[in-house]
């Protein structure tokens, strides 16, 4: 778009300035015409010959000499006349269209009695005028043309630079961790970009690397002494010590408590940092609504926390993703969903096209506006004031496992009157 406002432009001006130069040729050569019939007209005029036609007599005041009335000249021009320049008039002449304009020259003669005497020849401009006019008639539609011609041919030569830009920028897409993009043949800027690029590559396959061990490491390590602690403190509770009092159980109980929420927690951030390392299995199909029965005997499915859970699956939906995905998407989902509901936990899935939507509706406080982009951030808690568990790591786990083979997740407003959590997974075909 922007070449064709420009080729418009330059084009345009161009168009002008010829037909400013074919006009400027045309009088030009006009000119010379005049003087040559003024310079004869003149010498009939000092020999006392008959005033040819289109010819006229005036005195150095302008004032007419040949009886053939006024002029349609004022003094500034009779003076630029009589100094010898072209003056062009928009008045009606005798020998002009009405209201053409018409071009005069001037030649000084002096008659036998000594007296000065300007003779002027005329003629109209009306030709000009109608060859300039013929001429934009033609340069407009040129200027058109031209104009598409060369915004096909920029556009042409631009789709043609870029392709290579085109076919680096498909490589990139689909470049799984460890593999580098293709160096182009060519030793030209593209090839310099694509090796800056498998360099800036390396060092996040090394960062990501070294993050992933430090994990493994971090969880392992981590592991046990929680184990250990939550072991100690639930033998603690089953089998108190002799003289132990009830203030001493319950120290025991919070302890065994927040050894399971660390562990928790562990595991959380263990599964979060291989999600966003880009630590994947190859998809699989994996059917919804078995792992929902799976997940739902996982999280819970008695209704002991007075939350009743439907599941809706019309049909058989398949996702592209691995069965320990879908379950820690699942899980985390329902967990959630469960622990802000007041009633009911509504679960449906179904296929969208080339994608499957799963929807979780509860009917809880829900989630603000304001706040519905920020709940997939690590350690959000909306309701930390409240004293709800959770650490906030959930639906940022569930996002990156979603987002990592493609999909959406987005938070909303429910028909229940709590919050919806809708996910979009690639189907499996």
């Amino acid at each position: 778009m922007t070449v064709a406002l420009v080729a418009v432009v330059v084009l345009l001006a161009l168009a002008r300035l010829g037909a400013s130069l074919l006009l400027a040729a045309v009088v030009a050569a006009g000119d010379g015409e005049l003087r040559q019939r003024a310079t004869t007209a003149g010498a009939a005029v000092t020999a006392g010959a008959r005033l040819p036609p289109g010819v006229r007599v005036t005195d150095v005041a302008g004032t007419p000499t040949d009886g053939r009335g006024p002029l349609p000249l004022d003094p500034a021009q009779v003076r630029t006349l009589a100094a010898g320049e072209p003056v062009t008039t928009g008045g009606p002449g005798p020998h002009t269209e009405p209201g053409g304009p018409t071009r005069w020259t001037a030649v000084a003669v002096t008659l036998p009695d000594g007296s000065r005497r300007l003779v002027l020849a005329q003629r109209d401009l009306l030709g000009a005028v109608v060859l300039l006019r013929d001429a934009a008639g033609w340069f407009l539609p040129g200027v058109l043309v031209a104009a598409a011609a060369l915004t096909g041919a920029a556009w042409v030569a631009t789709r043609a630079a870029l392709r290579p830009v085109d076919r680096l920028r498909a490589a990139a897409r689909e470049l799984d961790a460890g593999r580098r993009l293709p160096v182009p043949p060519a030793a030209d800027e593209l090839a310099a970009l694509a090796v800056e690029i498998n360099v800036l590559l390396a060092r996040r396959d090394d960062a990501l690397d070294r993050l992933r061990r430090f994990s493994d490491d971090a969880a392992h390590e981590l592991r046990s002494p929680i184990a250990s602690l939550r072991a100690q403190a639930e033998v603690a509770v089953a089998h108190p010590s002799p003289g132990s009092s009830p203030e001493d159980r319950d120290a025991w109980l919070t302890v065994a408590r927040d050894a399971q929420r660390l562990s928790d927690l562990v595991a959380d951030l263990l599964a979060l940092a291989r999600a966003e390392g880009g630590t994947r299995g190859e998809p699989t199909p994996v059917d919804l609504a078995d792992a929902l029965g799976e997940a739902l005997a996982r999280t819970g499915d008695d209704g002991a926390d007075g939350v009743a859970v439907t599941v809706w699956v019309p049909v058989p939906v398949r996702a592209a993703a691995t069965p320990s995905e879908v379950g820690l998407v699942l899980d985390n989902l329902l967990v959630n969903a469960r622990r802000h509901a007041r009633s009911v936990v509504h679960v449906s899935a179904v296929p969208a096209g080339r994608w499957v939507r799963l929807l979780v509706d509860d009917d809880g406080p829900g989630i603000p506006p304001a706040e519905r982009e920020r709940v997939f951030d690590r350690f959000t808690r909306l309701d930390a004031t409240t004293g709800a568990s959770g650490a906030g790591l959930g639906l940022a786990l569930v996002a990156r496992l979603v987002e990592g083979r493609g999909g959406t997740v987005r938070a909303g407003a429910s028909p229940d009157g709590g919050a919806r959590l809708a996910v979009r997974w690639p189907a499996a075909h």
